[in-house]
């Protein structure tokens, strides 16, 4: 069920009513995790075995680790955890790329070796529940959080359907303690997350699909246009992955809301960042900052010299961008970001803390978006070849156009509105800015939205961009 769907409307309508008219805690608990398990069997019923198995292990490995006072023992516990969530990621994301490279390796050398198809179908949210799951084993391991919940609690936590299929990665430190105490609803609560379910809707349906997904499809479907062209669909991407991904942690955020549950943001105005690391601390915060802490902190982080922190960056980002799919495309994308953040902490010094002046303040923040925007080219192309012929078409003269003038004036139109927002609210959260509004605008706005998102709905329901990863 996408969330831009009639199907998932009349679900989440038939699922809230349930909840609301249910006594007790644990029965609406209950009700959550069943309609969790139909959200993702809608997609692929065979895989929910995949999602239980992996919910069942987890949650019995985590009590024997935090009853355990063997080191040793709970080390072995937590190896076995690692092993058997990475297996499962690595099979079924991975298990076709490490055949190929394979075989195109042993024929570099001579070998012909002809791997059997395996015709894997990727679980979708995969990665998400994966990552959220296993951090609960390493937190219950590093004794940040009892091991103690309860099986209905847990198997909620790891499979709540705002999040499951495509995050935010919400860990069992920030779930888990909402879920173990009965949540009430407020109407302000119930309005603001309706309104970001709103706005999120809006955000994906409207700009990501309608505006600039035209313009991106065509330049990276035919590559070898022209200048204009090339550089509307480069910036349009910007704009379509980030509408696309920020509208789903929206509606996420907002479907949590409206049964009582506080989500971690996600995105907070990435393209006014100061820097690469600035960046990371508003694109996708949820994967960053788990990265960071699983990751990047127990690799050593900054705390053995400067050379093993430019190693530890370049690993961490490296593995981000195979994170988002079993292509080299993704791992050039992660290894170009692991430069950015090695170059800028080089090229700062012992002065990253310091203030920018309004200068290099604007300096700063163009130039770490244009790097994201190129960067963005090897994430959304197919293969190398048409990677470097939309970089190519950057620097041509244009030719006949291939894309509709229209279209193409309202991407750009949208992408400069877009910076716009972004720079001027970027040091302010979304709910303060529409706190600021009157009531009759906050009303006018969601109601334009409303209006919006029905024009642009044809029937054609574009899935996220991210359930692929």
């Amino acid at each position: 069920m996408l969330f831009n769907s009639l199907t998932f409307m009349v679900f989440f309508v038939v699922v809230f009513s349930l909840h609301r008219l249910i006594p007790g805690w644990g029965s609406k608990k209950l009700l959550l995790l069943v309609a969790s398990y139909i959200f993702y069997a809608a997609w692929n019923p065979p895989y929910v075995a995949i999602l239980l198995f992996s919910t069942s292990l987890d949650w019995w490995l985590a009590r024997l680790i935090w009853k355990s006072a063997d080191p040793r023992r709970r080390r072995l516990l937590l190896t076995l955890s690692l092993v058997a969530n990475l297996s499962l990621l690595g099979f079924f994301k991975y298990g076709n790329f490490l055949l190929d490279n394979t075989r195109l390796l042993l024929g570099m050398l001579g070998v012909d070796y002809q791997p059997p198809a395996l015709d894997i179908v990727l679980p979708i949210g995969i990665s998400f529940y994966t990552f959220a799951s296993l951090s609960y084993t390493i937190d219950v391991y590093r004794r940040e959080v009892e091991g103690d919940a309860g099986f209905l609690d847990y198997a909620l936590f790891v499979s709540f359907f705002p999040h499951l299929v495509a995050g935010p990665i919400v860990r069992a430190r920030q779930l888990l303690p909402q879920i173990k105490v009965p949540r009430t609803v407020n109407r302000d609560q119930l309005g603001w997350g309706l309104t970001l379910v709103v706005l999120g809707l809006f955000t994906k349906t409207v700009l990501a699909d309608s505006v600039f997904a035209p313009v991106v499809d065509a330049a990276y479907g035919t590559p070898g246009m022209g200048a204009l062209e090339s550089w509307g669909a480069v910036l349009g991407f910007s704009g379509q992955i980030y509408c696309d991904f920020a509208g789903y942690s929206l509606c996420a955020i907002g479907l949590a809301l409206c049964f009582g549950f506080e989500f971690p943001d996600n995105f907070r105005y990435p393209y006014a960042a100061r820097g690469f690391s600035d960046f990371w601390r508003r694109w996708h915060i949820t994967l960053s900052s788990w990265l960071r802490d699983y990751l990047y902190v127990p690799l050593g982080g900054n705390r053995h010299g400067e050379g093993r922190t430019y190693l530890n960056l370049m690993l961490t980002m490296l593995i981000g961008g195979l994170w988002h799919g079993a292509s080299w495309m993704f791992v050039l994308w992660g290894g170009l970001h692991g430069a950015y953040l090695a170059a800028e902490r080089a090229l700062r010094g012992t002065r990253r803390d310091i203030p920018l002046s309004p200068s290099k303040d604007w300096l700063f923040t163009a130039f770490t978006f244009l790097a994201v925007t190129l960067t963005w080219i090897p994430f959304r192309a197919k293969d190398a070849h048409t990677a470097g012929a939309v970089f190519a078409g950057l620097w041509r003269p244009d030719i006949e156009p291939g894309v509709d003038s229209g279209s193409l004036l309202i991407c750009y139109a949208a992408m400069a509105l877009l910076l716009a927002w972004q720079f001027m609210n970027r040091d302010i959260s979304l709910e303060e800015r529409f706190a600021r509004f009157s009531t009759t605008l906050q009303a006018a706005v969601v109601g334009a939205c409303l209006v919006a998102i029905f024009l642009c709905s044809g029937g054609d329901e574009r899935a996220f961009i991210y359930f692929q990863f």
